[in-house]
C-alpha cells in the first residue's frame, strides 16, 4: 500500500505544482499544497489512511459529501472536503477538484497566468 499511496502522493505533488506560484510546504506532518501564502489541497493520513484534502466552496462541499467516496474534513468548517487516496482515484475528479480549490484561494493575477497557459 505505500508504494500506491506514494504514487498518488507524485501524481498529486505534480498537478498542484503545475499551476502558478504554487509551492509545497510541511505541515502538522504531511504536505500541504499552496497557491501563494494560502493552502489549496493537503495530502494527509487520517485515521491510519492516506486522504487528499480539497477547499472548495460550500456548495461543492455540500455536493461532494452525498458521494462515498468523499467524507467531511475535520477542519475547515464546511470549507474543506476530502478523499481517500488509498484506492483506486478518479484522476480526471482530481484534477476538477485541484482546479477548483486553486481558482478558489488564489490571487487574480495567479488566475489570469493561469488562463493564458491554457489559452
Amino acid at each position: 500500500m505505500a508504494n500506491k499511496t506514494e504514487a498518488a502522493l507524485e501524481k498529486l505533488r505534480k498537478m498542484c505544482l503545475a499551476y502558478p506560484a504554487t509551492s509545497e510546504t510541511a505541515s502538522w506532518g504531511h504536505p500541504n499544497f499552496k497557491a501563494g501564502k494560502k493552502v489549496f489541497v493537503a495530502f494527509e493520513p487520517l485515521k491510519g489512511r492516506p486522504s487528499i484534502a480539497f477547499r472548495l466552496e460550500p456548495s461543492d462541499v455540500e455536493r461532494l459529501l452525498t458521494r462515498k467516496q468523499f467524507f467531511v474534513t475535520p477542519y475547515g468548517r464546511g470549507q474543506w472536503v476530502s478523499l481517500w487516496a488509498d484506492g483506486a482515484l478518479d484522476w480526471k475528479a482530481v484534477t476538477d477538484l485541484v482546479d477548483r480549490s486553486y481558482r478558489l484561494v488564489a490571487q487574480k493575477r495567479m488566475i489570469a497566468a493561469l488562463d493564458s497557459r491554457r489559452a
